[in-house]
């Protein structure tokens, strides 16, 4: 192993979890081809690349490529379709009522992040599961800050009204 080969491991690997949850929330049960895709780019193009946030490069990377993959007509839906068992977080220990709440929440959760218009889920993906700052979206997405802001701002009301419908009578 040369020592772009090892860079590259240690730079663009630990990244590829971050990578496959914006890939699954962009075209769904495809992210695995999507990663593998965006991954083989990054290494091609690797040598070239002398940015500080590896992170933020392969994201859009990934993101490029869940749109080209997209734009081929073999994905016609922009929604992810929810699996229960692997997406909800309870214990056996927990009381049963809790975990069928717990469950109808994030069932309802991911539902609300599923029906955003897709520049609006990207957004609630990459800051609100990602954690990443409005610098590296802005990068990411090809959008000035205002724009990453705008569109959080937005994503979050409709999320809001989505989750909580009462809310908007008052």
């Amino acid at each position: 192993m040369d020592e772009s080969d090892a860079r590259f491991r240690r730079e663009i690997l630990p990244h590829l979890d971050a990578a496959y949850n914006l890939a699954r929330w962009i075209v769904g049960r495809e992210a695995d081809d999507i990663v593998q895709e965006a991954a083989l780019r990054a290494y091609k193009s690797f040598h070239g690349w002398h940015g500080e946030h590896a992170r933020a490069w392969l994201l859009a990377i990934v993101r490029n490529c869940c749109f080209t993959y997209q734009r081929s007509d073999r994905r016609q839906s922009g929604t992810v379709p929810f699996n229960e068992a692997t997406q909800t977080a309870a214990s056996e220990d927990d009381d049963p009522a809790a975990v069928v709440m717990h469950r109808s929440e994030c069932a309802a959760l991911h539902a609300a992040i599923a029906a955003l218009p897709i520049e609006f889920r990207e957004m609630i993906v990459l800051r609100e599961f990602e954690q990443m700052d409005y610098r590296q979206i802005a990068s990411i997405v090809g959008v000035p800050v205002g724009t990453v802001m705008s569109r959080l701002s937005r994503a979050r009301e409709r999320l809001r009204e989505a989750l909580n419908p009462e809310a908007e009578a008052d």
